[in-house]
């Protein structure tokens, strides 16, 4: 796994490789995402890992990251619906689309915000969904 095929921001590329994540940047039919491998999952799933990909537009860093995609699909241990779901094909996988956004109390800051601040959200989601 080592497919770079378009290149993140330095101050990206250094935070993926401080935590120790395998990942990928991946471009299918013109989408960019990166991937990453074997992402901590909070207590209240049944996965304790799982791979991510999050969508990264051609005028990032100055247009915000949205949503996350999660694969295998997450389930709640004590069996609960997760909010605003569906599957999203990609790099021949199925992956399970979280469709959250942010707030106008909580905007994305272009200069400011980058993949880390975006995935310390994808956590505040999962601790939230889980309850």
């Amino acid at each position: 796994m080592s497919r770079r095929d378009f290149a993140l921001p330095e101050e990206d590329c250094q935070f993926l490789d401080r935590l120790g994540f395998v990942w990928e940047t991946v471009i299918e039919g013109n989408v960019r995402r990166v991937v990453v491998y074997g992402y901590g999952i909070p207590s209240g799933y049944r996965q304790t890992a799982v791979d991510l990909n999050v969508r990264i537009e051609n005028s990032y860093p100055d247009t915000q990251i949205d949503m996350v995609y999660f694969s295998p699909a997450l389930e709640r241990v004590d069996g609960g619906a997760i909010k605003a779901i569906c599957q999203d094909a990609f790099d021949g996988r199925v992956w399970q689309r979280w469709s959250r956004h942010r707030t106008t109390q909580n905007p994305w800051r272009a200069g400011v915000d980058n993949l880390e601040a975006h995935l310390l959200l994808v956590n505040e989601w999962l601790a939230k969904e889980a309850i």
